[in-house]
């Protein structure tokens, strides 16, 4: 067997291929030595396995040896080829299909061309060399231009730089991506620092010196924002919407809806003024 294939069993599938399959997708072969088909269609899966170098993984499992976990994933006949990514199974095929049937199946799961691109330019990106990345990322959606991961990984790139060909970019990932909650909060992230500019020290005299100027205090909120000092920044938008909730087209409350965006649903900040947000707007 090549490096990529392992034999697995009651005691190692839980790590070898569910835990496994949360990095890198996961092909069970449930086979038996006495299966005609399965000596058919387990030299093709081993050669793809190969072929693809560690794309996917191909554990084999003996279904004589371990008939628990035949029965657990209800296999029927054999051979049975289960798809496992992200924890779950992707997708499924029983009997020897032709090479050609199952590179279509496993097409479905593995990552294209574009997908190995962009996950290089993301290492190069964390390695800090943009320049190299952004050319990966460039030449990736010329081929094509609706690659969600490239869409958002020259986003990030470009997004201090360019901030209207980075909000173009992160508009155009598919709503059904995964990427789309990190598209959003990136959004957030670079709409909130558009709307801030202002002298923060200055904006922070002005309403110590003068508490009730709500435009002084607006435009405070903003600009902390924009610097992304979110803690200071959300208690100053809570202010403004207990002195006046309809306040600029109510903009504090899409200041903050904004702000929770960006840090996550489960982050501290958001979590607690999350709270005061409703205590304010339905007492």
């Amino acid at each position: 067997m090549n490096p990529w294939t392992i034999d697995v069993g009651e005691d190692n599938f839980q790590t070898e291929v569910l835990e496994r399959s949360r990095s890198v997708p996961v092909v069970v072969d449930f086979w038996a030595p006495w299966c005609g088909p399965c000596r058919v269609l387990g030299p093709i899966l081993e050669r793809l396995a190969d072929e693809r170098r560690g794309e996917f993984v191909l554990a084999k499992v003996n279904v004589d040896e371990h008939p628990e976990l035949a029965g657990a994933f209800r296999v029927q006949g054999i051979p049975a080829v289960k798809i496992f990514s992200d924890g779950a199974l992707a997708d499924e095929f029983t009997g020897a299909l032709p090479e050609d049937a199952v590179r279509e199946v496993l097409a479905g799961v593995l990552p294209s061309a574009a997908d190995r691109d962009a996950a290089a330019a993301a290492k190069l990106a964390a390695e800090g060399k943009s320049a190299d990345a952004k050319a990966i990322y460039e030449k990736t959606l010329a081929a094509e231009p609706n690659h969600d991961r490239s869409l958002l990984g020259l986003a990030q790139l470009i997004a201090d730089d360019d901030v209207k060909r980075a909000l173009d970019l992160l508009e155009r990932v598919s709503f059904t991506s995964p990427a789309r909650d990190e598209a959003d909060r990136l959004i957030a992230r670079l709409k909130l620092h558009s709307a801030g500019g202002g002298d923060a020290e200055k904006l922070r005299a002005a309403v110590m010196a003068e508490p009730e100027n709500i435009d002084a205090r607006f435009d405070l909120a903003r600009t902390l924002a924009a610097g992304e000092k979110y803690e200071e920044a959300l208690k100053e938008f809570l202010e403004v919407l207990k002195r006046d909730r309809g306040f600029r087209d109510d903009g504090a409350r899409k200041a903050m809806l904004s702000i929770f965006e960006v840090l996550g649903s489960e982050h501290p900040l958001t979590q607690k003024y999350r709270s005061e947000l409703a205590q304010v707007l339905f007492r």
